[in-house]
């Protein structure tokens, strides 16, 4: 039986605020040499699935460069590989995607030009080891319709999640999108779903306004379990999976990693993450420096402190400084004496000399602009951006991308605020 794989890119990622603001939340960095991405593309493969389909919408053009031909994941092939898909204007009714469903429904031409059998559909936002090839022996076993990857979460957090409600057999018996009552136990929808591909096809083309086919947990798994000749199953994973879709989730997971006990290994050479790497000289470190607890990428120039951070290739941090608690993408340069507390800066960021960014004690001023988004003490540096010498910026503070120099006439910029 032949599987194919559709993996979900095109999503905007509102809630990580800046660093999805010229990227496809997929394409923004992790720990420090990975895109989100790389973790989806590299469990195909792993998974011995090498029909591969992305689909892309919003910002593609970072996503486009880093996938390329999929040489990075043996996706390079003649027959089969990586196909990147986008939404198009046609004579029918083709147009932006509207949700996951009606993404895969506009792309239906990719299953049948492959004569799949069964539908692998995966997002690419997610951080995540698993092999698909268990999920589907055991969607196999049990002649499924569908079957839908779920993992126990806390009772406290199951209003987060769509939740499975599933009876001895692991039946699939309702679904429950974010439910505020917590009776409806805690097996939470990973995003992850294996239909027969004929299946696919019926419950996606018959989409009406009474049942329509925009979303695959909002519309189609619900109306597929209450029809009860089809068959919905959900497959239990234990292993570590993360959605970093807010600011404080990806600096949390990034801070994970620096801990020896983390469960994403990333140096498991059965289960290796591919990406897309450019060529860099190795890591060089000064005479004075001092790296402690730090994931230090290719490329990177240490003559400071860097201490519990992540540092990504081309990362140049001058004498005197201090990384700490933080993120730093790529080719940033860090001026002397800076201090760098609890941040995040994306790449080609300058922070100039004697600049401190993460001033001050107190966490609790949330960003008066995204109080959604900056509320832990978290301060945001976009990309290109140019942080003049000497001054001092608070907590949750969101600076946007390409700021120059003269965008901060003021000089000290106090927490909560947005520049």
């Amino acid at each position: 039986m032949r599987t194919v794989a559709m993996i979900m890119a095109g999503g905007e990622g509102t809630r990580l605020s800046v660093l999805s603001e010229k990227r496809a939340k997929p394409s923004v960095p992790f720990a420090g040499k990975f895109r989100i991405i790389d973790f989806t593309l590299s469990n195909c493969v792993h998974s011995g699935i090498f029909h591969v389909a992305v689909l892309t919408q919003y910002r593609p053009h970072s996503l486009n460069r880093h996938i390329g031909i999929g040489r990075p994941w043996d996706l390079d092939r003649s027959r089969g590989g990586a196909r990147l898909l986008q939404p198009y204007q046609g004579r029918n009714d083709q147009s932006w995607y509207k949700g996951t469903a009606d993404a895969v429904y506009q792309n239906l031409g990719f299953v049948r030009e492959n004569h799949a059998d069964l539908v692998l559909i995966l997002s690419g936002d997610h951080i995540y080891k698993m092999d698909y090839s268990a999920m589907i022996e055991s969607h196999r076993q049990r002649r499924a319709s569908v079957t839908v990857a779920v993992m126990d979460v806390p009772l406290e957090q199951t209003d987060r999640f769509g939740i499975m409600t599933t009876d001895e057999d692991d039946r699939v018996v309702e679904f429950s999108e974010k439910p505020k009552d917590r009776d409806k136990g805690t097996l939470a929808n990973m995003g992850v779903y294996i239909f027969n591909a004929d299946v696919l096809q019926h419950c996606l083309s018959e989409g009406t306004e009474a049942r329509p086919r925009i979303d695959f947990g909002k519309h189609v798994i619900p109306s597929l379990i209450s029809e009860s000749d089809e068959r919905v199953f959900a497959y239990r994973f234990s292993g570590y999976w993360v959605d970093v879709g807010t600011i404080q989730a990806y600096w949390e997971t990034s801070m994970e990693l620096l801990d020896p006990s983390c469960e994403l290994d990333l140096y498991d050479t059965n289960w290796l993450i591919q990406t897309r790497s450019e060529e860099q000289p190795p890591v060089k470190i000064g005479p004075q420096a001092r790296v402690s607890r730090s994931l230090v990428c290719n490329g990177c120039i240490v003559r400071g402190t860097v201490e519990h951070s992540v540092l990504s290739p081309g990362v140049y941090v001058s004498p005197g400084a201090v990384v700490r608690d933080s993120v730093v993408m790529n080719d940033t340069w860090i001026g002397p004496a800076a201090v760098l507390d609890k941040v995040i800066v994306d790449k080609l960021a300058v922070v100039g000399a004697g600049v401190h960014l993460g001033h001050g004690d107190d966490f609790s001023i949330p960003n008066r602009n995204q109080p959604d988004k900056l509320t832990t003490g978290i301060t945001v540096v976009g990309k290109s951006a140019r942080i003049p010498a000497g001054i001092r910026i608070g907590r949750n503070v969101l600076i946007n991308a390409d700021r120059e120099e003269e965008s901060f006439p003021g000089g000290d910029i106090p927490s909560g605020e947005t520049v």
